[in-house]
């Protein structure tokens, strides 16, 4: 199993260690919920460096990433970030990724850790004819994303840039503890803040530098629910390589004046099932579980937890698009019982 930089600090601060992704990764240190609120109400950080980096780099980079994803990559200034997907030839997705423009002609792509071997060959097989170079650099970072309404107030205290200036998805290079990084006012789990891109040898100092200033340290499972809360989808789960992003809330990602790489397949595929966000009256959905109307079945669960924030069972799930409407009575079996509920808007809390 691989590890990441940080594997022995997490060990040192006793997390609760699990496999995910082919990695040794903590999944908590004192409590999802805990950790979920810390992230909330002031400010957490997660190793995600196990997430892959792919550069793009050439003459030619703006050209093909416009054919690889079909975000607008001509809107992206240096320096700027944008949330995409790469489609597949049936018009499914073979992975959501972060695209950042570092230069004229160079971008960093981040990608799921568990795709990142899969993306790399399709992006690859795309690049045949465009003047660029590509490289996977996903061994060359480690990624610590600082996350919460304190996140700038903690992190500026370690860093040589004024953070005060810096934008929702500005990029730049910068100094943490010290260490040089690269920084990206980004992250996934709704909340404001940063994600601090470094070399591996300086993660544990960046890492250190962070718990000193209180950051609390958080794992994977409240980087979960932090998500889910936040409404925001996750590969495997909400998107897969059979699902379309235009059946989901995050078809805004598919610019259709452009052409793109599995667009025509795309567009031409029905959505007879939508993706929606439920919230239960009581009860904890589960993926898998199955979601109910008018006596018959209609769906099924693809992520769900009890909201730390709202103490209400939320999901997402694909159901028949003739009950996608919000509010709409609905029902999820969970152990053979059926919970009553509704279509709910996204994110499920108000986020920071």
């Amino acid at each position: 199993m691989k590890t990441t930089p940080l594997t022995a600090a997490h060990r040192a601060l006793g997390a609760k260690m699990a496999p995910f992704a082919g990695y040794d990764m903590p999944i908590q240190y004192s409590s999802i919920s805990a950790e979920h609120l810390a992230v909330r109400e002031a400010v957490g950080m997660f190793d995600v460096s196990h997430m892959g980096e792919f550069w793009i780099r050439g003459a030619q980079a703006l050209e093909f990433l416009q054919y690889l994803t079909p975000n607008d990559v001509s809107k992206l200034r240096v320096g700027r970030a944008q949330y995409s997907m790469l489609p597949n030839a049936e018009g499914g997705l073979v992975d959501d990724v972060y695209v950042y423009r570092t230069g004229e002609q160079e971008y960093l792509m981040v990608v799921n850790a568990a795709n990142v071997e899969k993306d790399w060959a399709h992006v690859q097989a795309l690049a045949e004819g465009f003047d660029v170079e590509l490289e996977n650099a996903s061994e060359d970072w480690a990624l610590i994303a600082v996350q919460g309404p304190k996140a700038a107030e903690k992190l500026q205290v370690l860093c040589d840039a004024d953070l005060s200036a810096a934008r929702k998805n500005d990029t730049f290079a910068a100094k943490v503890a010290g260490k040089a990084v690269r920084l990206a006012r980004t992250g996934y789990t709704g909340e404001d803040g940063f994600e601090v891109f470094t070399a591996p040898a300086d993660a544990e100092a960046v890492w250190q530098a962070l718990l000193g200033a209180g950051v609390t340290p958080c794992g994977l499972g409240a980087r979960d629910t932090l998500r889910l809360e936040a409404g925001f989808p996750l590969y495997g789960h909400e998107l897969t390589d059979e699902t379309s992003p235009l059946c989901t809330p995050f078809a805004w990602v598919v610019k259709t004046y452009k052409e793109f790489h599995g667009k025509a397949a795309m567009l031409s595929r029905p959505c007879p099932r939508r993706l929606v966000g439920l919230v239960l009256e009581q009860g904890i959905p589960r993926e898998g579980y199955k979601v109910f109307a008018e006596g018959r079945e209609v769906g099924q669960v693809t992520s769900g937890t009890l909201s730390p924030l709202s103490k209400k069972g939320i999901a997402m799930a694909y159901i028949e698009a003739a009950y996608e409407g919000l509010d709409t009575p609905l029902q999820v079996e969970i152990r053979g019982k059926l919970y009553a509920g509704k279509v709910s808007k996204l994110p499920f809390v108000p986020l920071g």
